[in-house]
């Protein structure tokens, strides 16, 4: 018999299906912050009413309010699919009878295309010397980052054996949905990575994780990010770099040199090659950057 549902969307329901996602679906840990959030924010609009008493006109008068509030569509829309996987979990296993959510769309948010880094900032941050136990860490890191095209994720998840064949420039990565995939690594990330190995005995290390912090603890990917933020503002790059950056960037520099969309979405491991295409329009606007620079035509005349 199914449970009978609680009163409010407690906490109990917003634990029971996140801990469903991480034991069944695998879902990444970054994926389940997220998701947190998200069922937290119904949980906050639906003020404290039993999910299963929501209508659908409820719902969208949320999203109203949450685009009100400043929230985009992107940010939006994964709302919506955190709720409407909920409201199915409830329905599987809870005897819920319908799906408010379902049918119900974010608004459209102006298109944008990632942000990337240019091959010489790229060249700054990682050139850069490292000195302290920290810093060796942190490039080993970030060369690996951007040598592979790395999730945030994939990189704090990576453990001492997926590095096991470093020596022959491959590396293994445990992605979405516990898919592993192995990806090759540029000779300066081996480098930096073996740098690392070397000195990595000199914390008192209490996990398996290949990167750990000064007390031996694993590298949660806020600490990545902020690591991040200090090495580019050390370096001087005068931009605000976040860790998907680097895999933005790590893909658009190896579709400039190759041309080729398929291999690109191999080493970035996406499952469907729509997701890696918004890379062709980065690569178009440097083409059409040569363009406007080289064309005779293409150049404004002075009035």
């Amino acid at each position: 018999m199914p449970e009978p549902l609680a009163a409010a969307l407690a906490p109990v329901w917003v634990e029971g299906y996140l801990g469903w996602l991480a034991t069944q679906r695998r879902a990444a840990a970054l994926t389940l912050e997220n998701y947190r959030r998200d069922l937290l924010r119904l949980h906050r609009l639906a003020q404290g009413r039993d999910p299963g008493a929501l209508s659908a006109a409820e719902i969208l008068r949320f999203v109203g309010r949450m685009h009100a509030e400043g929230l985009g569509g992107r940010s939006i829309a994964r709302c919506l699919s955190a709720w409407r996987g909920l409201y199915r979990w409830l329905i599987r296993h809870h005897g819920l009878n319908h799906n408010p959510v379902d049918g119900i769309r974010a608004p459209k948010s102006p298109a944008t295309l990632p942000r990337v880094l240019s091959p010489d900032q790229a060249k700054a941050l990682l050139d850069a010397p490292a000195d302290s136990l920290l810093e060796i860490r942190d490039l080993a890191m970030f060369e690996l980052f951007y040598s592979s095209g790395l999730r945030l994720s994939e990189l704090a998840g990576l453990g001492l054996d997926d590095a096991s064949d470093l020596e022959g420039g491959m590396v293994t990565v445990r992605g979405k949905r516990g898919k592993t995939r192995s990806v090759p690594v540029g000779n300066q990330a081996v480098e930096a990575v073996k740098q690392w190995l070397e000195v990595r005995g000199q914390v008192p290390v209490g996990s398996p994780t290949l990167f750990v912090t000064r007390t031996g603890g694993r590298m949660s990917p806020g600490a990545i990010r902020s690591r991040l933020t200090l090495r580019a503002g050390t370096v001087g790059l005068g931009v605000h770099v976040h860790p998907h950056m680097l895999r933005h960037s790590f893909a658009s520099h190896v579709l400039q040199s190759s041309g080729d969309l398929r291999a690109v979405q191999e080493l970035l491991g996406h499952a469907s090659i729509r997701t890696t295409q918004v890379y062709t329009h980065l690569d178009f606007q440097h083409l059409a950057r040569i363009y406007d620079a080289a064309h005779p035509r293409a150049r404004k005349t002075k009035e």
